[in-house]
């Protein structure tokens, strides 16, 4: 039998720290949605928008794609 001290803890995901998860989840949408308003305030003045803002802004929707995606085995 495992003793209390002796129990290892859980590693942090959503079901056992939904807050990390959350801030995770806003962060990751909170840069998607500037970029994209960067991308379009730099169209409207006639600039070209950078490889970077482009690149955080397609990693942060992939990133909500693989966090929000339900498991395989679900």
């Amino acid at each position: 039998m495992i003793e209390k001290s002796q129990a290892v803890a859980p590693v942090p995901d959503q079901a056992t720290d939904p807050l990390i998860y959350r801030i995770v989840v806003v962060a990751l949408s909170l840069m998607a949605i500037l970029s994209l308003i960067a991308i379009t305030a730099l169209a409207f003045v006639g600039e070209t928008s950078p490889e970077g803002i482009v690149a955080l802004g397609s990693a942060s929707v992939g990133a909500l794609a693989g966090l929000l995606a339900p498991s395989p085995t679900r």
